[in-house]
């Protein structure tokens, strides 16, 4: 009976080593296997967006893709220099109109006419031009406006023709790109002699390239230039509301 329990706790002793020799192995293993993973992680990860950028654009050929790029840089210079000439050229009409109004009164045209000089803007420049003419009449002075008025709204429309061909030149270099790249890879399965996919893979992912970033370019000119042409089209009213305004002033001051 001794001798029976003697061989069952040597073979429970022999099983528990067999099973922790086991259990080792796999720990080991596992170890292994995860430290292999996180040793391959940085190859397999994600690149960040400036350096897939980066790698999409050089893969795109530095033809088109540099005429492209040169399109979104001239742009985005005209867009972001109109931009800050519009801000610069836009006034409180309703706070310069007071002030003319109150001028007028107390100094006559001469002080109005300094109020206008001391206020930036198209508004004060176009008070300025109706206000030298008061003298002669109301007509000279309406002709005044109008004339003034179209000078100054071509100084805010000055360069956003670029802006706009640059939205018109972007995506068609990028479908020119495209149907060169198409070629390209025709080109090569007819010297190939074969349909094989990895001839013509190149080609065509050159002309999808060429075409997105000619579409971004395109996407982000366009929302610059509505900006722009919004801004404009609330100076040129108030333009218009303050030289409306202007004439039923010199009316007044006149009676």
């Amino acid at each position: 009976m001794k001798r029976l329990f003697s061989i069952l706790a040597i073979t429970f002793l022999m099983a528990i080593g067999t099973v922790n020799a086991n259990a080792t192995t796999a720990f080991a293993s596992a170890t292994a296997t995860v430290t292999s993973v996180t040793q391959e992680e940085p190859a397999a990860e994600d690149l960040t967006f400036h350096q897939e950028l980066k790698k999409r654009f050089i893969e795109g050929g530095p033809g088109f893709m540099g005429i492209v790029l040169l399109c979104l840089i001239l742009g985005l210079a005209i867009a972001i220099e109109r931009i800050i000439f519009l801000n610069l050229s836009t006034t409180n009409t309703k706070k310069l109109t007071q002030n003319v109004e109150d001028a007028l009164n107390s100094g006559g045209i001469e002080a109005a006419k300094e109020v206008c000089r001391n206020t930036k803007g198209p508004v004060a420049s176009i008070f300025y031009q109706g206000l030298d003419r008061a003298d002669e009449d109301i007509d000279a002075a309406e002709k005044a406006v109008v004339a003034y008025g179209g000078v100054q709204m071509g100084q805010l429309e000055k360069n956003v023709s670029w802006i706009s061909l640059f939205i018109a030149l972007a995506p068609m270099l990028g479908f020119m790109g495209t149907v060169i790249g198409m070629i390209s890879a025709f080109d090569k399965i007819e010297a190939a002699g074969d349909m094989n996919p990895s001839l013509v893979a190149g080609g065509i992912k050159v002309a999808l390239l060429t075409t997105v970033f000619g579409l971004i370019v395109a996407i982000i000119l366009q929302i610059f230039y509505n900006y722009i042409i919004a801004k404009i089209d609330s100076i040129v009213n108030d333009m218009e509301d303050a030289s409306i305004t202007l004439m039923d002033l010199l009316v007044k001051h006149k009676k």
